[in-house]
């Protein structure tokens, strides 16, 4: 291990030496955990993170110049759309999709770096249950439209088997958490092998003084460095190598709190490939100016994704002379990346990412050694975000997608307004409610009444039946009518694989 003389050399070198001034004071056990944080710290990246930190944190936030005059929106040669496009030419990018993953050249990669903090849960938010009949988590979701998406692929292109590789990175916080989660429900029969978990960096808050801030007498307060630390973490954790040696040439990325997800989705997949893309953003149509999304866009002729506090109420509200708004492409964290592109970004443009700055409050220990947690901010911490590398893309495309099918996130805790696990389960069983009558079926009620059926649905209405359909039969609604077409079925009502293969017999 590092010694104590060297680690206080390389704090000094850093301008950070304070962190051993409760020295003294510790335990064995606990001077050993230290060195071994500490030694993880390179001098000069340390040094160059406090100080970056404390000059955008005493930055004046009110000049941040807005970049109205700078944007323009995406070209529509650049832009794919579901609701847009005529069913063959969507059959025809769906069928290039199911082709790669056919040919094992896709897999998917999972942003769950954070807690559940906000849910007011103690683990990762993959882990969360928001309720839906079957008690499903987030990931076994996940993971079972990954099943169903090999099983697919490989009866529609004539494969033996296909593989998905599933991609996590994790953090410090999450790591040991989700791989126990997996380990403990035998990784929801997938392959082990095929579930690779990393982490990403860690990094240390920063005063406002630029000085890192200690949590207790022997930890640095660290925090994740953002899911635009992404592309570092491929690096550390050889991910890169790891994708050529199983022949992966393209990877659809994705928050972990969307619940209606598409996993590996063939048709955004085959939409970018027949493009050429090397870089590519399923997006939504904004639900109304002020919605507090980025905008995928153009800044000075490179793609990027603008935050709302970045422009200007009247840039928001500017529309085409359709009624439709000018920037209207709400991203929505799911993404395209060839893995040429990938290797291009952790090679050459990583340093260039920019580096947003949030003010937290951070639990410190004073100069006495007391816990403090203060009422204000009083940190800095540095985080990238994924999607700043769309500027180096040299092939970008944007591909809209419903809201009401593909994008519903899991952010707060009930009774908030939204992003909560009710908005969250109602999205998903509103979606399958959705499948269910457009392959023929009705719905009954205790006393065997037929319930009215209203395939439309506003984003807050619950659907008049409980149906909840199993990804390992149905992930993208496929195959339903033989199933469902002329039944009446009881609500609630539950498809899994036992009760499909009962009707199957007995049809």
């Amino acid at each position: 291990m590092i010694s104590l003389e060297e680690v206080r050399s390389r704090l000094e070198l850093a301008g950070q030496s304070h962190l051993l001034r409760f020295w003294p004071e510790l335990s064995a056990d606990e001077r050993d955990s230290f060195l071994g944080e500490l030694s993880q710290l390179e001098p000069e990246e340390l040094r160059e993170h406090c100080r970056a930190a404390a000059e955008a944190g005493t930055r004046d936030s009110g000049a941040v110049g807005l970049l109205d005059q700078r944007m323009e929106p995406v070209s529509a040669e650049f832009i794919g759309s579901v609701s847009r496009s005529d069913q063959e030419t969507l059959k025809q990018w769906e069928d290039e999709g199911f082709r790669q993953i056919s040919q094992n050249k896709v897999a998917v990669l999972l942003l769950a770096g954070g807690q559940g903090t906000r849910l007011g849960v103690p683990y990762p938010k993959g882990m969360y249950n928001v309720g839906l009949p079957s008690g499903k988590t987030l990931y076994q979701v996940q993971a079972e439209r990954i099943r169903r998406a090999e099983q697919l692929a490989a009866e529609k292109c004539g494969s033996s088997k296909c593989t998905i590789p599933w991609y996590i990175m994790t953090s410090e916080f999450t790591l040991e958490p989700t791989e126990k989660f997996f380990k403990e429900n035998q990784y929801f029969k997938l392959d082990q092998c095929n579930v690779v978990m990393f982490e990403q960096r860690m990094i240390p808050a920063v005063s406002f003084d630029g000085k890192a801030i200690l949590e207790n007498k022997a930890k640095v307060a660290m925090a994740p460095d953002g899911n635009g630390g992404l592309y570092r973490a491929l690096v550390d954790g050889k991910i890169l190598e790891d994708m050529e040696r199983r022949g992966v040439q393209y990877i659809h990325v994705y928050c972990v709190d969307n619940i209606l997800v598409k996993m590996a989705d063939p048709l955004f997949i085959g939409f970018c490939v027949s493009k050429g893309a090397d870089c590519g953003a399923k997006v939504v149509e904004k639900a109304y100016p002020t919605e507090p999304v980025g905008v995928v866009c153009r800044v000075d002729g490179a793609h990027q994704v603008v935050e709302y506090s970045e422009i200007s109420l009247e840039t928001a509200e500017k529309r085409n002379a359709d009624g439709s708004l000018v920037f209207n492409a709400g991203n929505i964290c799911n993404h395209f990346f060839t893995l040429s592109f990938l290797k291009s970004v952790a090679e050459k443009f990583e340093p260039k990412l920019k580096q947003h700055v949030a003010l937290k409050k951070v639990p410190y220990v004073d100069e006495e050694g007391n816990l403090v947690k203060p009422d204000k901010p009083n940190g800095i911490k540095m985080e990238k975000f994924v999607f700043d590398v769309f500027q180096f893309s040299k092939n970008f495309v944007a591909f809209e997608v419903s809201r009401a099918d593909e994008f519903s996130p899991l952010k707060n805790a009930d009774p908030a307004a939204k992003d909560t696990p009710a908005t969250a389960r109602r999205a998903l069983l509103a979606q399958h409610y959705r499948w269910a009558l457009g392959a023929g079926a009705s719905f009954l009620d205790g006393e065997n009444r037929k319930l009215p059926e209203k395939p439309s649905l506003s984003e807050n209405e619950e659907p008049p039946a409980v149906c909840e359909i199993s990804p390992l039969v149905s992930c993208f609604g496929e195959g339903l009518g033989v199933l469902m077409r002329g039944r009446e079925i009881h609500s609630p009502f539950i498809l899994d694989e036992k009760k499909a293969e009962e009707i199957r017999k007995s049809q």
